[in-house]
C-alpha cells in the first residue's frame, strides 16, 4: 500500500478514466501526473536546495493547486497552503514564518500580494511567464523523488480562531494515512466521485478529500469556493458520491429552499465535523444521505470517531489512549453526573482537557514555533486545547476550547453545551457562546446568533425566547445567557469556523441589537447602553 503522496500519484500515472473535474474542464490522473512532473522539474530549477525547499500557494480551489501539490510530492519539496482570507502584514507574516522561497498565485488572488514586502518571488500561474517556464521542462525526462512517509509534504496553518495561526507540519503519511483509512472505511473505489469545495489550504480538504480520492483512485469534482446554492447542482452534474466538510456548510445548504426532489441525487456520504445533531439529522433526511461526524484538528494529536448508538450530543466513545485531565493538576477528571433533567451537576470537576496520554499521535509539530510545540506536548502527552467530559459509559462530550472557558459565579463552564441547547430554538440558525466581563468578577454568558428562515433582528420575540429557555431542563441557571446579540452574520475563517475572539472583544459595544436579561429579571429587554452594568 502506498505510504507517500508520491507513491499514490505514481500509482495513477496510467489512469485515463478517472481524474479532476473543474467547471467544464477534465484532467485525467494520467494527465495530472504528467503536468505535476513538469511542475516538479520547474520547482527543482526554482528552489535553492541549501535552504528549506518550501513554496507558497495562494489561490482558490483551482486545478493548479492540485497540480502544484503533486509537484511538491514528486520533487520532494514542501507546499505551503496560504489562507486567501489573510491580508496585509498577517499574510506576510505567514509567508515568512513558513520560509517560502516562491509564492504561486492566480489572477483572482494576486492583488493580495500587491504592496507587500515579502522578499520572495511571486509567480502568477495565469501568466505567460509561468507557461514559458513550464515549456522548458519535459515530464518524460523527470525522475521523481523518493521521500519517506515521515518527510514533510505540506505546511497547513491552523484557523487562528483564538490567536495567530500556527503552521502545522504535515508529513506524507499524514495525508496518505487518513486518506487510505477513510477510503477503506467507506468502501470508496474508482467509481466514486469526491466533491472538494472546502479550501485546499486547510487540512480537512487535503486529508478528508484530496488524499481520500488519491487513495481510492476516485475522481475529484473541484469547486473554486463552497457555494450552498450550487452544492446540489454540482452533485448532480458530476455524479458526486462523497463529500467532506468542516464547520457550517451543512447548515448553509439546509438554508436553501427545500424542493420535493432534493433526495434525488447521487450523494452517498458526507464526512466532516462541527455539524450539530439537529443539522446532521435534517441533512440526512432531506437529501437521503448518510452523514458521518468525526472529531479532530489540523494537528492530528487526537481523533474521535462517531460510535454507532452513541448518546445524542456525544462525540463517541473515548479512545483508549485519550483521557480527560484537569489542566491544573494533571489528574483524570471524575465521571460526569447528571440530574433527572439531563443537566450535568458536576461540570466544574468533570470538565477537563482532552489529552492523548500515549504521546503525540499524528501530531508532527509546528513549524518554526518551539514554544507552541512545548505547550502542546507537556509531559510527553498531547494536550489538545479541547475541553470535554465523559459519562459513566465512556462516551465523551465536547465542552469547547480551553481558550473559551467561562467562569460564572466561581464555576467553570464550557461553551459548547450551551451552544447545543440554544441551537434547539427554531428561530436560531447559528449560535456562538462566549464570555464578557462581569462588572464584579468572572464572566457573564453572551451569545451571538443569526436568525433562521430569513428572519431578521426585528422578528426576535424576547417573551417566546424566554419561555424556550425556561423549558430547557438541561440548561443550568449559570448557563443561561445574560446577553443575546442578533447579527446578520458572524465573523468566520475561510473554513467557516466562527472567530469568537472578535465577538468577545466587541462584547455589547457593537452595531447589532443586543438583548439583556440581568440576574433577578424574568424577561429580555433591548439594551440601550454600550456599557456593561456592574
Amino acid at each position: 500500500m502506498p505510504t507517500t503522496v508520491t507513491e499514490l500519484l505514481l500509482s495513477l500515472r496510467d489512469n485515463d478514466e478517472q481524474g479532476l473535474h473543474f467547471e467544464d474542464r477534465a484532467i485525467s490522473w494520467a494527465q495530472h501526473v504528467q503536468a505535476s512532473s513538469r511542475r516538479a522539474a520547474a520547482l527543482n530549477a526554482l528552489l535553492d536546495p541549501s535552504v528549506p525547499r518550501h513554496f507558497g500557494v495562494l489561490m482558490d480551489n483551482v486545478p493548479e493547486f492540485s497540480l502544484l501539490a503533486g509537484a511538491a510530492a514528486l520533487s520532494g519539496s514542501v507546499i505551503v497552503g496560504l489562507n486567501t482570507t489573510r491580508r496585509g502584514d498577517a499574510l506576510a507574516r505567514d509567508i515568512g514564518l513558513a520560509d517560502c522561497q516562491v509564492v504561486f498565485t492566480e489572477g483572482r488572488c494576486s492583488d493580495l500580494l500587491d504592496q507587500l514586502d515579502i522578499g520572495v518571488r511571486v509567480i502568477d500561474v495565469d501568466s505567460d511567464e509561468w507557461q514559458q517556464m513550464l515549456a522548458q521542462h519535459h515530464p518524460q525526462r523527470f525522475t521523481p523523488a523518493t521521500p519517506s512517509p515521515d518527510d514533510l509534504f505540506m505546511l497547513i496553518f491552523t484557523s487562528g480562531t483564538s490567536g495567530n495561526p500556527k503552521a502545522v507540519r504535515c508529513t506524507h503519511e499524514k495525508i496518505t494515512g487518513p486518506g487510505a483509512m477513510l477510503a477503506q472505511r467507506f468502501g470508496l473505489t474508482p467509481a466514486d466521485v469526491v466533491y472538494l469545495s472546502m479550501p485546499m489550504f486547510h487540512s480537512n480538504a487535503m486529508m478528508a478529500g484530496w488524499g481520500v480520492a488519491l487513495s481510492a483512485g476516485s475522481s475529484i469534482a473541484l469547486r473554486r469556493k463552497f457555494s450552498a446554492s450550487e452544492f446540489l447542482p454540482d452533485v448532480r452534474k458530476y455524479g458526486v458520491t462523497y463529500a467532506n466538510y468542516v464547520g457550517k456548510p451543512l447548515s448553509y445548504v439546509l438554508a436553501t429552499p427545500e424542493k420535493p426532489d432534493d433526495a434525488d441525487n447521487t450523494l452517498r456520504l458526507m464526512y466532516g465535523n462541527e455539524g450539530s445533531t439537529k443539522v446532521v439529522a435534517e441533512f440526512s433526511r432531506r437529501f437521503d444521505t448518510r452523514v458521518v461526524e468525526a472529531f479532530g484538528s489540523s494537528e492530528g494529536g487526537i481523533a474521535i470517531s462517531s460510535t454507532p448508538g452513541k448518546p445524542v450530543g456525544s462525540l463517541g466513545a473515548l479512545p483508549e489512549s485519550v483521557r480527560v485531565l484537569n489542566p491544573q493538576t494533571g489528574e483524570v477528571c471524575p465521571v460526569a453526573e447528571f440530574d433527572s433533567a439531563g443537566r450535568i451537576t458536576n461540570a466544574d470537576d468533570a470538565t477537563g482537557e482532552l489529552v492523548n496520554v500515549s504521546g503525540a499521535g499524528a501530531f508532527a509539530g509546528y513549524y518554526g514555533d518551539a514554544d507552541a510545540d512545548s505547550e502542546r506536548m507537556r509531559g510527553g502527552m498531547y494536550w489538545s486545547g479541547d475541553l470535554g467530559f465523559c459519562d459513566a459509559d465512556g462516551f465523551v462530550y465536547f465542552a469547547g476550547r480551553s481558550s473559551g472557558w467561562l467562569r460564572v459565579d466561581g464555576e467553570n463552564l464550557g461553551t459548547a453545551p450551551i451552544e447545543h441547547i440554544l441551537l434547539r430554538y427554531p428561530e436560531f440558525a447559528q449560535v456562538s457562546v462566549y464570555g464578557v466581563p462581569d462588572g464584579d468578577v468572572g464572566d457573564l454568558v453572551m451569545a451571538a446568533v443569526v436568525m433562521s428562515n430569513g428572519s431578521t433582528a426585528a422578528d426576535f420575540d424576547p417573551a417566546e425566547f424566554t419561555r424556550f429557555l425556561c423549558a430547557q431542563q438541561d440548561l443550568g441557571p449559570k448557563q443561561r445567557p445574560t446577553f443575546i446579540r442578533i447579527a446578520d452574520e458572524l465573523p468566520r475563517t475561510a473554513t467557516f469556523k466562527i472567530v469568537t475572539r472578535t465577538l468577545s472583544s466587541e462584547g455589547v459595544d457593537c452595531s447589532d441589537p443586543v438583548w439583556v436579561c440581568d440576574r433577578g429579571e424574568t424577561q429580555f429587554c433591548l439594551l440601550e447602553t454600550t456599557t456593561l452594568r456592574s
